[in-house]
């Protein structure tokens, strides 16, 4: 964990603020104020480029090939990989005063405040300057991209001159703005060291077109190798005193709109710019450039107003369901609100393209997309922008043939999707935590289930669902083997937690390919034309109920809990005691062979299985689990904390849930991972979700509907959250001594308070809270216990 340090920013319920410029923190921060839809990312450099840490702007699934070296190269191991491209950056706004370039680092600053307003979707920024030849200027920039037309950014910039100099003749200050498109930006240089880290292309977009109007512009480039086709286009809208001029030009890689003004104190002038961005890796380069020319057309007709009016209207709509209120934690209230906010951002538009682990907000992990999409974000999604949860599963159907071509390569029958990829092919050099983490394939196929639960669309179950489905039961029947026993056995995988690999019948992973099998059984069942028409009959369909009747699930009789993976607790217990605070993350400071020989939990495996199959554990044995494993999981991925808060909450931990919840909730604005420079940590935000509505709010989803178990901590006086379900919108408030159920809207429905059956209707209903009981504590590793919140 990073040690705690002064917080950047202000704690206020709906915006983050930073009150003041900290040169030292700009990366986190340009993370934290990233703007994005899905499809386009701008992150929260300032608006004149410079300072920066990392520059960036990103289009969903956008990316260039290279080559995965190997010492020693093996069979079946990915020759390339697929890193996010830092596309033409269009968010430059240089400004000179008096040929003074507008720069923070010289001159008097005497205010920069920066507010992310999550209702209305805009970063806005107010600076008071002066130059060094004493020139006073206040700029103010509001910025946005747009939820509603997929393509656009749009930028109001406006520049008020406070004093024109000692020497003003009364002409005012000569102020020049250069807007900018700009490809093939510089990027900084790497520390090393750090594999959650990307690799950084320079250099990668090849120029096509350039073309420029009377105040805007348009670049088209083509990425070297992969062979992807981009197009950028800018134009402005300018007003202020008389005699302004304006220009443009272009070459290839830069696009310039000059605008210049004389302005006198007291006078502003502002400009609207208006971005478009689009790609393709198969439309012509005349049909990308008309395609981002269309687009800006589209927000200009809009115009800067009815962008932002769009916008507000939009996340109108969404808070109305999917806000979280806490009272009793206004700075996890704060982050709460935020984690949604980037949740929202990273799918609302990605349509039928990936979600990135770290959205577009960043460069991180090369732009991948992970297990965590179905298993962390589509959990959330599902139940709050089921629309974004559906485009994220068709995406995942659009690269069937790729995950068909990789389980023939790897000699396995059906579909082996890849543990990291951005266009579909397997970007993983490290087989062990990566070929091997066949549980990924299970992981949609549980996305896929759940989100048919919670939208009740039996149509994208049978257009999208069914194909995703034969093809992991494929996958899992090939994959695993009946033994002497009769047992069906699923060996040599690595579950979630990735200090362990190559593992037998881990209980996660086995929990999950049997719950895969009986669910595409089911759908092939139910839609046997559309089955067949796979190939399926009922022999096969047989075959797959018999090896998940007989999926062996581990269990240690003497110690009384189910090993991580058969075996697990007879390995050798880790030295916590022996490892300093400086060591972590481990993976960074021991070698793998070391950690895969031994009892360290990187992040929660066994502990996550029960989150998503609680009937699979009796009570007694989940409080024995979760104490188990409490003791030997250190936390060094920020996928870990969201888990062990929602199993915290239904063992009766209330207040390690609630501490669990803060580390997730805050893992980037504290900067807890010390890595939010490279993007926001999406997962981790989609898990704060799911730890207050599946932990605190003790929601469980299946077929037989909804249940709830709510349950406070004793520092929280409230809490409450909504979300949809088969066309209803449902809210839930939760104080310490009861509950209320709202329904929204949509038809009456029945569902479960604590096991009992409650009919809700146009009233609220409102049910009392059982007393929670006291519960034995459980201990963490030294030094790896959650932070006290208080």
């Amino acid at each position: 964990m990073k040690p705690e340090h002064l917080p950047t920013f202000t704690v206020e319920p709906w915006v983050i603020r930073e009150p003041r410029l900290d040169l030292g923190a700009m990366g986190q921060t340009e993370s934290v104020f990233a703007l994005s839809n899905g499809h386009v990312g701008l992150r929260g450099n300032l608006d004149e480029g410079e300072p920066h840490a990392l520059p960036g702007t990103y289009l969903n699934s956008f990316y260039e090939v290279r080559p995965l070296p190997y010492a020693e190269a093996g069979y079946g191991y990915p020759e390339s990989g697929q890193t996010i491209v830092n596309v033409t950056n269009g968010k430059l706004l240089r400004l000179l005063v008096d040929d003074e370039p507008f720069d923070l680092r010289y001159g008097a600053l005497s205010r920069h405040e920066r507010v992310l307003d999550m209702r209305a979707g805009t970063l806005h920024r107010e600076v008071e300057w002066e130059s060094p030849a004493g020139r006073a200027v206040k700029v103010r920039s509001t910025r946005l991209v747009s939820l509603t037309q997929r393509a656009v950014a749009a930028i109001s910039y406006e520049v008020e001159v406070v004093h024109a100099g000692d020497d003003d003749n009364g002409e005012g200050a000569l102020l020049v703005l250069q807007s900018e498109l700009v490809a093939n930006e510089q990027l900084p240089g790497r520390d090393g060291g750090d594999p959650r880290l990307d690799t950084a292309l320079d250099n990668v977009l090849e120029p096509e077109q350039s073309r420029a109007g009377d105040a805007g512009a348009t670049l088209v480039h083509r990425t070297r190798q992969s062979g992807l086709r981009a197009g950028a286009a800018m134009e402005h809208e300018v007003s202020g005193p008389e005699g302004i001029e304006v220009s443009t030009d272009a070459n290839e890689d830069l696009a310039r709109t000059t605008i210049i003004a004389k302005v006198k104190p007291g006078e502003t002038l502002r400009v609207v710019k208006y971005l478009s961005y689009g790609w393709s890796s198969r439309r012509s380069l005349p049909a990308v450039y008309d395609q981002v020319r269309a687009a800006i057309a589209a927000a200009r007709y809009t115009g800067w107003d009815g962008l932002v009016r769009e916008q507000r209207e939009y996340l109108d709509d969404f808070w109305a369901t999917a806000d979280v209120e806490i009272d009793g934690d206004a700075e996890l209230q704060q982050a709460v609100r935020l984690a949604t906010f980037h949740v929202l951002q990273a799918g609302a538009r990605a349509e039928r393209r990936c979600i990135g682990a770290k959205g577009l907000t960043g460069d991180g992990y090369d732009g991948h997309t992970f297990w965590d999409t179905e298993t962390f974000c589509l959990q959330a999604l599902s139940f709050i922008a089921p629309d974004a949860a559906a485009d994220a599963l068709r995406w995942r159907r659009s690269i069937l043939p790729q995950a068909f071509e990789r389980a023939e390569t790897l000699g396995l029958e059906g579909a082996a999707f890849p543990w990291r990829t951005i266009g579909g092919h397997e970007c993983s050099g490290y087989w062990p935590a990566g070929t091997a983490a066949f549980h990924i394939n299970a992981d949609i196929a549980d996305a896929v289930r759940r989100h048919v639960l919670a939208t009740g669309d039996t149509q994208f179950e049978l257009e999208v669902g069914l194909e995703l489905l034969v093809a992991t039961a494929r996958l899992w029947r090939s994959l695993g083997h009946h033994d002497s026993s009769g047992n069906f056995r699923i060996d040599g995988v690595t579950g979630p937690d990735e200090y362990s690999a190559i593992a037998d019948n881990n209980v996660y992973t086995n929990l999950m390919a049997q719950r895969n099998l009986r669910y595409a059984a089911e759908v092939a069942a139910k839609h046997p034309r559309s089955a067949a028409r796979l190939g399926v009959d009922s022999e096969e369909i047989a075959s797959w109920r018999d090896a998940a009747s007989a999926t062996l699930i581990p269990f240690d009789e003497r110690l009384g809990v189910h090993p991580q993976s058969e075996g697990f607790t007879d390995h050798q217990r880790w030295n916590f005691e022996g490892t300093p605070a400086e060591r972590y993350p481990l993976l960074l400071n021991f070698p793998y062979f070391d950690l895969y020989r031994k009892q360290v939990i990187k992040q929660a495996d066994l502990v996550l299985a029960m989150q998503f199959f609680p009937d699979a554990f009796t009570e007694e044995q989940r409080r024995r689990n979760f104490a188990y494993y409490e003791g030997i999981t250190v936390r060094d991925s920020s996928l870990s904390a969201c888990t062990q808060s929602v199993i915290a909450a239904r063992t009766g931990h209330l207040d390690l849930a609630y501490q669990y919840l803060a580390e997730a909730a805050l893992v980037d604005l504290q900067d807890l991972a010390g890595n939010t420079d490279h993007g926001m940590h999406v997962a981790s935000m989609a898990g704060t979700w799911t730890a207050v509505v599946l932990g605190f709010g003790g929601m469980r989803s299946e077929a037989d509907g909804l249940s709830f178990a709510p349950a406070l901590p004793a520092s929280l006086s409230r809490v409450a959250f909504g979300l949809k379900w088969q066309g209803r919108r449902i809210r839930v408030q939760i104080t310490p001594d009861e509950v209320e159920y709202q329904l929204l809207d949509g038809a009456p429905m029945r569902f479960r308070h604590h096991d009992e059956p409650v009919a809700l209707g146009e009233e609220p209903v409102t049910v009392p809270l059982p007393t929670p009981t006291w519960v034995e504590p459980v201990e963490q590793p030294p030094g790896r216990a959650p932070r006290p919140r208080g």
